[in-house]
């Protein structure tokens, strides 16, 4: 089995704000002296775990993201009928098993019951939490020091397998990544361009105010992207002790890839698209982006043709070069109706 899968996909958005920076514009990158739109991993991983084709396709195999776990404990001790004092006390315990609490503060009397990390549970993580809780509740006992090492569990949540969890404070609970994704990138230059609007008060008779109720501005654009995915499915496996989920997983990741889009201004662009090419990788070699071969930005009418061009063009000089990158490999073009969806989950998860 290859040590290895990766997919390189390109994707063409219509005008779009997929994902923004501090001032609401859309993410760039400068690449080949060139302005390009980009994605960030960061908002891609998000859009693909909180998908409908993650959560029907995992199931309870899918962990939640939060720093309010001890309030949610504290909370739940208290509709027990445990005391103010033992309930805040307690959930803070358990808190502070998967981080650092935050510094009490008098204007919020539960902020030292939050960590400082942003932490990623797993299912059966928050379950065991909550078994605990419902223990300490009939008890009215405070968790001892090997009920609070039963919360380390060993996981099943796929994502926390793919994506990793870093915990500075709690290296127990941390999680080598077994999936990397690069920051989507458009494989031309770009010109971000301004939306002027006005919004109207439909009340307004005009008889004493002529003008537009509101009057905004946005911005956008639009363009071909290049996105490339590594998947040690080695790790992966190791990461879950489980082969047959792992390839569950694997073929929920590749499909949202090429079908979820970022949530970013969609009622106002209803920018959702799916990937018109995909080419898969599989292989024990070194892994390698094929970014390089959009260095120079593609121009011209036909973007998308061009890019796939560009693209397979680069593929097979590195081939030349350095020999085979991959073992076999998996292509579905929407533009000429090359493959199909299916046989790349087929070729990914054999």
């Amino acid at each position: 089995m290859s040590h290895f899968i990766q997919l390189h996909l390109l994707t063409s958005y219509p005008p779009s704000n997929l994902n923004r920076d501090d001032l609401g514009r859309p993410k760039t990158a400068m690449m080949g002296g060139r302005t390009r739109l980009r994605v960030s991993s960061q908002s891609l991983k998000r859009a693909w775990r909180t998908s409908a084709i993650f959560e029907e396709a995992l199931d309870d195999h899918i962990g939640i993201r939060t720093k309010t776990m001890g309030i949610d404990v504290y909370e739940t001790l208290k509709s027990k009928g445990i005391t103010e004092e033992n309930a805040k006390t307690w959930a803070k315990q358990i808190a502070e098993v998967f981080g650092k609490s935050k510094k009490a503060n008098a204007a919020k009397p539960l902020n030292d019951l939050e960590i400082e990390q942003l932490a990623h549970f797993s299912s059966e993580e928050k379950t065991a939490i909550f078994a605990l809780v419902d223990k300490l509740a009939s008890n009215k006992t405070a968790p001892s020091p090997d009920d609070l090492k039963l919360l380390m569990k060993n996981h099943t949540a796929v994502d926390i397998a793919m994506f990793g969890r870093m915990l500075a404070s709690s290296p127990a609970f941390n999680s080598e990544a077994a999936v990397q994704v690069a920051h989507a990138i458009t494989v031309h230059d770009v010109t971000i361009e301004d939306d002027y609007f006005t919004a109207v008060d439909d009340l307004n008779n005009k008889e004493d105010d002529m003008g537009a109720a509101h009057i905004g501005e946005t911005e956008f654009g639009a363009g071909v992207f290049y996105l490339y995915l590594c998947i040690d499915r080695d790790l992966l496996e190791e990461n879950l002790d489980d082969g047959a989920l792992a390839r569950r997983g694997i073929a929920a990741l590749v499909e949202a890839a090429a079908k979820v889009s970022p949530s970013g201004k969609q009622n106002s662009f209803a920018s959702r698209a799916y990937a018109s090419y995909i080419l898969a990788e599989k292989g024990d070699q070194q892994p390698r982006s094929l970014s390089i071969a959009f260095l120079k930005p593609v121009r011209g009418e036909d973007i998308m043709a061009k890019a796939i061009a560009e693209l397979e063009n680069k593929r097979q000089y590195m081939e030349k070069v350095y020999g085979k990158c991959a073992e076999s490999t998996k292509i579905m073009n929407a533009e000429t109706g090359e493959g199909c969806f299916s046989e790349i989950i087929t070729f990914i998860t054999e």
